[in-house]
């Protein structure tokens, strides 16, 4: 029985990144043995175990066979004659398919093994799938995607770029679970450069099978490529702006529709359908110059009565792409600082316990505060 270090930790090493998580896998040994060592078993779909003192998940060495559709359609096979080397094939890509021996002090020691020339791709910055299976898991296209926003310097190998296109005209895309889809764009989304991952998504074709149809031919300009790559440098790197940034040209139903479409987190969704809200309303102002009634309309979409800090955040994101609203900062500001008590104080007595009139009340001071601001 022996134990290595796989995969992105040792291609992370090699890169002089930090490492945050190791995967293990175990070479000559069974589920049996594991057990008998106190090792916990995890897994369902292959032998994963939990260390007994780390909790760290060690694998048990196997191969697969595809069986059905999708990134779940595999048979595993996992059994102490599988090699190290028959392990590392099924890998996506040679970059992650190297591995160290590990010592049962948990140190790695020994040469980096590396029998698919993982280092030489990795000096060379590219991306090449290690066998031809690799076609064979959708959810691969969506990892190169996002390893291409993360590594940015790194070009796809013309033999793995015609794999990717195998995998969007085989259909298996339509396969993937929503929730994955969008666990592989949101990561994508904050790595260091976003337009790298649309980019594979563009060149391999699956752009048109995951995006929304009006994104998808906004980022086929180049003039909206340029200005989307501009706004993430201006912007911080949190999910919520990228997110917003990217889909700020669609209208808030189209947002809906992808959102629902990919199980988009509810807060997420929201930040992008009101930032896009906002972009309209800035469009529709001239030269900076806004209609109070419009801003209220805004301001009610936004909630910023009972979310201030979600609504300046987004004031704030555009401001920071450029966009002019200050005006609409301070016209924020002064109708949130409104006293509730002057407003009710305001209404007749007897009206007082009239949802409908206390809501007008407050309209109308929100609406004056705003017009004030704005003049």
């Amino acid at each position: 029985m022996k134990v290595y270090a796989v995969g992105g930790a040792i291609r992370d090493t090699l890169m002089g990144l930090p490492v945050n998580d190791v995967d293990y896998v175990v070479v000559g040994s069974s589920i049996e043995e594991m057990l008998a060592q106190g090792f916990r078993p995890v897994g369902k779909d292959f032998p994963v175990f939990l260390h007994p003192e780390t909790q760290a998940e060690y694998a048990l060495a196997r191969t697969e066979r595809k069986t059905g559709t999708g990134y779940k359609g595999f048979h595993f096979y996992a059994d102490p004659t599988v090699s190290l080397e028959e392990d590392l094939q099924r890998r996506d890509l040679t970059i992650n398919a190297m591995a160290q021996e590990v010592g049962p002090d948990g140190k790695w020691f020994g040469p980096i093994i590396d029998p698919y020339n993982g280092q030489a791709d990795l000096a060379a910055k590219v991306f090449r799938h290690v066998s031809d299976a690799f076609a064979e898991d959708p959810l691969r296209l969506l990892r190169i995607a996002r390893f291409a926003a993360r590594f940015p310097e790194f070009s796809v190998a013309d033999e793995t770029l015609f794999a990717l296109k195998a995998i969007v005209q085989s259909g298996e895309l339509s396969a993937l679970s929503a929730e994955r889809v969008w666990q592989e764009l949101a990561r994508g989304l904050v790595a260091s450069k976003p337009m790298h991952m649309f980019q594979v998504l563009l060149n391999t074709g699956a752009a048109q099978v995951l995006l929304p149809s009006n994104l998808t031919a906004n980022l086929a300009e180049e003039v909206f490529r340029e200005q989307l790559i501009a706004n993430f440098e201006l912007a911080g790197a949190n999910l919520d702006e990228r997110c917003a940034i990217t889909l700020m040209d669609l209208s808030a139903s189209s947002i809906r529709s992808w959102a629902d479409a990919v199980r988009m987190p509810i807060e997420v969704r929201d930040f992008s359908e009101i930032f896009s809200d906002l972009n309209l309303l800035v469009k529709r102002s001239t030269n900076g110059i806004y209609q109070a009634v419009v801003v209220l309309a805004w301001f009610n979409r936004a909630d910023v009565w009972r979310k201030p800090d979600r609504a300046q955040e987004i004031l704030s994101l555009a401001q920071k792409i450029g966009f002019q609203v200050s005006a609409l900062i301070l016209a924020m500001r002064n109708a949130q600082a409104l006293n509730t008590a002057d407003i009710i104080a305001g209404v007749e007595a007897q009206d007082r316990s009239n949802g409908e009139r206390i809501g007008g009340a407050f309209e109308s001071a929100r609406l004056a505060a705003i017009t004030a601001a704005l003049n």
